[in-house]
């Protein structure tokens, strides 16, 4: 018997075609695959309709220039340290002595600069602070051990833990002193009881924490004096301590962080530090000091394997190249470092928009923490983070006792304009 539906009833529906819905999506800017698999995605989920929102949350996941109204200047999030560097599609003597028409070194570029600038005999780069410890233990210390003091075994974002990073790294921690309470002498124990086997002593700095109260730590100095190879990582990049690429220089909220020129004519023989936090450049490691142990460490099987590549070390070398010029103005950071406060509330009256208030700025990337310096933004009742993220170009502000604000420390001037009209759409 055959059964046949009814003359009314409704065959079912079928679901689009992928490639069509995708091609209705095109205008969002996506290459074609990536807009097949949101169409793919919202017609598996039953609703073709929302090819279009998945697709623009593809885009918006995409790296994309934000402005930073936040007051940050070194924001982890958003990119740390604010740099331009563009190079033409071409070749480079990246690897080629021009001279001799041998082959030359990478190392003798960017990192020879920084050298230079802090003072240092030789220095060599790599992907960022992280390695640049690692690779410094592992080349100078595989197998033995290291002396660090109890207080300085950070953990800092990403989970980057001193003691994970030196197990990885071959060398095996020797730990000294108390959390709060660490004295020269407790590191010359160490050296005594372990004799040859204490490599190295290493001396970190509490780049993102404080310990107030009943507190001592050794000077670099101190440490120096003691019969073994001492490594101070720095961490935050601070180039020399007297700031000579500023006119007024150095601001007071610098007072007690190390910097790289100091730390080495201190005793130190090799400092490690960033290149995207207060040095002002691109994400980096630079390890610099004596050039006996920044050649054992270059020839490190590792070290190949961190090497930065020509856009970083071409980066790293207009930075490098702008603090021997002493020109603070050519280094993003300490242009916005420089803006003064009389400045910054004319940029705020001329917006035209909101309340303009007196706030403070902080430094940011895991550096001087409970640091803040004045400061000026622009206050809008409610919270309007979402709407301001959401625009063409994001816009990323704080909240603070239920005004969104927008510190214009961060803030290009040449952005004003685009700010006040993303305010005034609030």
């Amino acid at each position: 018997m055959t059964v046949t539906n009814p003359p009314d009833a409704a065959a079912p529906d079928r679901p689009p075609s992928v490639d069509k819905l995708a091609r209705s999506i095109a205008d969002v800017g996506l290459p074609h695959p990536l807009l097949v698999d949101a169409a793919r995605e919202a017609i598996a989920s039953g609703s073709p309709d929302d090819a279009r929102r998945i697709a623009q949350s593809t885009a918006r996941r995409l790296l994309t220039p934000v402005i930073n109204g936040t007051g940050t200047l070194l924001h982890t999030n958003l990119g740390r340290a604010p740099m331009a560097w563009t190079q033409d599609a071409t070749y480079s003597n990246l690897e080629l002595d021009l001279t001799t028409g041998e082959r030359g070194s990478r190392m003798a570029t960017a990192p020879a600069l920084i050298a230079r600038a802090c003072g240092a005999e030789a220095a060599i780069v790599v992907n960022n602070c992280a390695a640049a410890v690692m690779l410094t233990l592992a080349a100078l210390a595989e197998g033995r051990g290291v002396v660090v003091s109890r207080s300085e075994l950070v953990e800092i974002g990403g989970g980057f833990r001193v003691p994970e990073v030196m197990e990885r790294s071959g060398a095996r921690l020797i730990e000294v002193g108390t959390t709060n309470r660490t004295r020269v002498a407790d590191f010359q124990r160490a050296i005594d009881e372990h004799g040859d086997d204490a490599a190295l002593l290493l001396q970190v700095h509490q780049s993102n924490y404080k310990i107030i109260g009943f507190t001592e730590a050794p000077r670099t100095a101190q440490l120096a004096e003691l019969d073994r190879p001492l490594i101070a990582d720095i961490g935050s990049g601070l180039l020399d301590s007297r700031c000579p690429w500023l006119d007024g220089g150095p601001p007071g909220w610098l007072a007690d962080e190390p910097a790289a020129r100091q730390t080495l004519e201190a005793g130190a023989d090799i400092v490690t530090f960033s290149g995207d936090k207060l040095f002002g450049g691109p994400q980096a490691g630079i390890i610099a000091g004596r050039a006996d142990f920044i050649a054992t460490i270059s020839r490190h099987p590792l070290a190949r394997a961190l090497r930065p590549g020509s856009l970083v070390l071409g980066a790293l070398q207009a930075t490098a190249l702008a603090y021997l010029a002493a020109d603070g103005d050519a280094i993003p950071f300490w242009q916005m470092v420089g803006r003064s406060v009389d400045s910054l509330r004319s940029r705020a009256e001329a917006l035209g928009v909101g309340t303009v208030i007196d706030i403070e700025s902080t430094p940011g990337g895991g550096t001087l923490p409970e640091v803040g310096f004045a400061s000026v933004g622009i206050a809008i009742p409610g919270d309007h983070r979402s709407m301001l993220r959401d625009r063409d170009r994001p816009l990323v502000a704080r909240v603070s006792e239920g005004r969104t604000i927008v510190d214009l420390r961060t803030v290009d001037p040449h952005d004003d304009a685009e700010v006040a009209a993303a305010l005034a759409a609030c």
